[in-house]
């Protein structure tokens, strides 16, 4: 049965292989997912893999939000699914092509997550970059474009915004899968941030979402355990 901690991905956004091992160590048991990114992947490789696998039970979230010609990503979602992470990411941003050529390359051994739009993304931003004017007015509808491409790719989920879950959650079901990043809980404040579409972790459980990711509310606190131990309060008292 799902406990309330397995709601929590926990980024390793920290720029050493020590670093992310000390994390592993301290959270393993207070988190049901490490979330292994860009900065951590490429510097460590599968070597941090290995020390998730080693040091605990939690899931693995491999985030590379791959994105270029089909072919390419179908090979590289086979090596993915080599390492035996649980979830992968793949950008909505291209075509049903790529996606269903990253759950081709899967092989059914990866859930391969669509990323629809970037939580740090704002209307003026997605204007800049060109898009109709309904979509910068409106973001959800964007994303759910996105979502829509996505599962009929053969997705298992995709990654927005806890404003968008709702949404995503009637019209697709609730089978599909929605990772949830910008959490940030109330008595999280923070002077600078560069998350523009945010939520609290009881608003996006409420709302359906299957995981959260929580990074700074956790990792810039002087007790990471003791603050992932306290969402996960919060997340309880939502599943009630």
């Amino acid at each position: 049965m799902k406990q309330a901690k397995d709601y929590i991905i926990f980024p390793l956004d920290v720029p050493s292989l020590k670093e992310a091992e000390q994390y592993v160590a301290l959270l393993s048991e207070y988190v049901g997912m490490f979330k292994v990114g860009l900065e951590l992947f490429i510097r460590s490789g599968p070597e941090i893999i290995k020390i998730i696998k080693t040091l605990g039970k939690a899931k693995i979230f491999l985030d590379l939000k791959l994105h270029d010609i089909p072919a390419t990503v179908s090979r590289a979602m086979e090596s993915i699914a080599d390492l035996g992470v649980d979830f992968a990411t793949v950008h909505c941003a291209e075509s049903k092509e790529m996606l269903e050529a990253a759950v081709a390359g899967s092989g059914g051994k990866v859930g391969v997550v669509g990323v629809t739009v970037l939580t740090s993304i704002s209307g003026e931003d997605i204007d800049a970059a060109g898009f109709r004017p309904e979509f910068s007015s409106d973001i959800s509808l964007l994303v759910m474009n996105r979502a829509r491409m996505a599962m009929e790719a053969g997705c298992m989920g995709v990654v927005c915004s806890g404003l968008e879950v709702k949404m995503i959650k009637e019209n697709f079901g609730k089978s599909f899968v929605v990772l949830t990043p910008g959490i940030r809980p109330d008595w999280d404040v923070l002077i600078k941030d560069d998350q523009q579409r945010i939520t609290t972790p009881a608003r996006a459980i409420k709302n359906g979402a299957d995981y959260l990711v929580i990074g700074r509310p956790i990792r810039d606190t002087n007790d990471p355990k003791e603050a992932a131990i306290r969402i996960t309060k919060e997340i309880e008292a939502a599943l009630q």
